[in-house]
């Protein structure tokens, strides 16, 4: 008879196995994708649901909102954490799709700020605050759950499909966008053709949430004894607080990098530098694809190599590239397509493997939440802020101190990366 430990599969478990990838990559793809048409479609629904007297000003209040919504992750990551550590990965996984796909819908559905006045800003934001939990939730979820089903000597191949089915997400967002910009009018868009993602999102996220409910728990997590999952979170936290600054220093570069490189490029592209929005959206496109080509290559590497020089290489390698692809980005399609392909060939790095090296650092009684505050708190306070913080330097003529900024993140990381101990191989059953 053949047996498998913990996170291993056999060729009996092979439906399994698909199953667990595409319950994970399903769920966490529709999350990214309701997250990042926000920032995609920001252009046509400002004027929508605020006022339209002043433009800059309602992009502004839509990218504050954008912000807002981060703030709810520290407090997602907290409640679905605790779900995830004491009811089951599962259960947090199921939740947090089924919480989004409710965000999407509300913002889908909106009335206008010429119908409704103040109100309808108003439920923008209580969808992004209900969007903020679930993705706050969501990300710690469904790493943990993953990394504790993979294959020991996979884990940091599995660990590839958080940002791969992630960005498939986003990708998904951006050529709807590239679609919809191609064969609707500007005053079509910004009437009802903006609503169209958000409505396909909640559907989406209500198919995502029956795939999770089918899922098994993971084996780590069953193998748990009650007294152990219901030891009190918060000492356990202060416990492991090493861990959870660890956490927050390799997140903070990766964070502002890919949120400024790979989601609201396109945006900065057509709204400051002039560039035509679907030519921009196809560029980002094209780079998004070659963000998901080189994910799994860098996760064989982190197998193969370690985690630690695949960090190094991937932090520095960004900090480095930074200001040689600002200064290439300027009105052109394959200025943006170059830039962001650069800049997301090395953000790649970290991205592939940081799923599996944050369920590394903790025990299992702790994995999820432990990985969810520190990471939700860094991510809400530095990621959620980098849209804003960019376009409001770059409008007094400060863009050079938003870039100062992204590399000194960058940078920050890659020291950081020093004090983590290698992590390849280790068993996640304790």
């Amino acid at each position: 008879m053949t047996t498998a430990t913990p996170g291993s599969t056999t060729a009996k478990g092979a439906p399994s196995t698909r199953r667990t990838l595409i319950g994970t990559g399903i769920g966490n793809a529709v999350e990214w994708y309701d997250w990042a048409i926000y920032a995609t479609f920001a252009p046509y629904f400002a004027a929508q649901l605020f006022s339209n007297t002043d433009p800059t000003s309602a992009i502004l209040s839509t990218l504050a909102i954008f912000a807002v919504g981060f703030v709810a992750r520290p407090f997602g990551g907290f409640i679905f954490g605790w779900i995830g550590d004491r009811i089951g990965r599962k259960s947090s996984m199921t939740l947090a799709v089924g919480l989004a796909a409710l965000g999407s819908l509300l913002i889908g559905i909106s009335p206008t700020f010429g119908a409704v006045g103040a109100w309808a800003s108003l439920l923008l934001l209580v969808a992004r605050l209900i969007q903020g939990l679930a993705h706050g939730g969501e990300l710690p979820s469904s790493q943990t759950y993953l990394s504790e089903m993979a294959p020991r000597e996979k884990r940091g191949l599995w660990s590839t499909l958080i940002y791969t089915s992630g960005t498939v997400g986003i990708l998904g967002g951006t050529l709807l966008g590239a679609v919809l910009s191609g064969v609707l009018s500007k005053a079509d868009m910004a009437a009802w053709g903006w609503r169209i993602p958000f409505l396909i999102g909640a559907a989406f996220g209500l198919y995502a949430l029956i795939m999770r409910a089918r899922l098994k728990e993971t084996d780590a997590f069953e193998h748990e004894t009650v007294q152990e999952r219901h030891e009190p979170i918060w000492p356990q936290i202060v416990r492991h607080r090493r861990q959870a600054l660890q956490v927050i220093g390799l997140t903070v570069g990766l964070t502002v990098s890919y949120y400024i490189w790979g989601v609201v490029a396109p945006t900065y592209a057509s709204t400051t530098l002039g560039m035509d929005r679907g030519e921009a959206l196809w560029a980002s496109s094209i780079a998004l694809v070659v963000f998901i080509a080189v994910l799994p290559l860098w996760g064989r590497a982190a197998d193969r190599f370690g985690r630690k020089p695949i960090m190094w290489a991937s932090a520095l390698g960004a900090a480095a590239m930074h200001y040689p692809m600002i200064w290439l980005l300027r009105d052109s399609p394959w200025q943006l397509t170059v830039s962001m392909s650069v800049m997301l060939f090395f953000i790649a790095g970290s991205a592939a493997i940081v799923p599996a090296v944050y369920a590394e650092l903790f025990p299992t009684k702790i994995r999820t939440v432990g990985v969810g505050v520190p990471y939700s708190i860094c991510v809400a306070v530095f990621g959620g802020t980098a849209p804003y913080l960019q376009q409001w330097l770059t409008g007094i003529g400060s863009a050079g101190l938003f870039n100062l900024y992204s590399v000194a993140l960058l940078v920050v990381s890659a020291v950081v990366v020093l004090s983590v101990p290698e992590t390849k191989g280790k068993d996640l059953s304790h």
